[in-house]
Parts: structure tokens; sequence; C-alpha cells
């Protein structure tokens, strides 16, 4: 069986609405676990315990909401995440995933040639775009 590398990504009670968010500019539907689901009660069972997003191109996000009694990870604490290719569609990701959140550094080819850019979408996560010319 191969191995497949995930970023998993924390929040604070806006994970199902994040991985929605996500779906509907990567492609794909999220399939979630709540708390609920295995058999928590109180205002934790809506909270998602676990999300998995595969994307029509095959890349994979997971995502879950932080239940009572546990610290949420900080910015500082968590990972960027990084999607590369020369796919054109990658341009139009870029702006649709930092639609409501801040970019960094504005979609622009760089010295190295290719397309680059950078943000922290609307829920705090921190997205890095590499986009090739395609040529060897």
């Amino acid at each position: 069986m191969a191995s497949r590398l995930n970023p998993y990504i924390q929040f604070e009670n806006t994970a199902r609405e994040a991985m929605e968010f996500y779906a509907s500019v990567l492609g794909g539907t999220p399939e979630v676990m709540t708390f609920g689901n295995m058999g928590a009660e109180g205002p934790e069972k809506d909270l998602v315990m676990h999300s998995f997003l595969e994307t029509d191109d095959g890349h994979a996000l997971m995502a879950a909401d932080t239940p009572p009694g546990m610290d949420v990870a900080q910015p500082s604490r968590r990972i960027t995440i990084s999607i590369s290719g020369d796919d054109d569609k990658l341009r139009d990701q870029f702006a649709g995933l930092s639609a409501g959140g801040t970019v960094i550094t504005p979609l622009a080819k760089q010295a190295w040639g290719d397309e680059f850019g950078g943000f922290t979408d609307k829920y705090g996560v921190e997205w890095l775009f590499n986009i090739g010319s395609g040529e060897s």
C-alpha cells in the first residue's frame, strides 16, 4: 500500500465551513465526522472530529475542530500549505482561496522564472503557490 502525506489543519469551530470553502475552490466533496457521530453530547456534538477532502486534482486536506478542553494551535505552530505545478487553473485557485484573506506576496513572476505568491486565508491558514511555465 502506498503512503500519503496530508496536511491536517486544526480549527476553532470553523472546520466544516473551511473545508466546504476549500472544496468550492479546489473541487471535491468533504467527508465529515462530528463528535456527535462518535457519541458525544452537548455543545461539542456538532463540531468536526475529523474531515477529509480529496480534490479533483488528487490533493488531500484533513481538518478538525478543537474540542473543548484542548488548546487551539497558535498560528505560529501551524504549517504552510504549498501548491505547485504548471496548470493555469492554479491562478484561479490562488484568487479563490485568498478571497477574504490577506495576500502577503501577490502572485507574480519571480527571479527563478515561475510565478509565486502567498497569502493567509480567511481561516488563518497560510498558503504558498508556485506556478511554473511548463517549459523544461
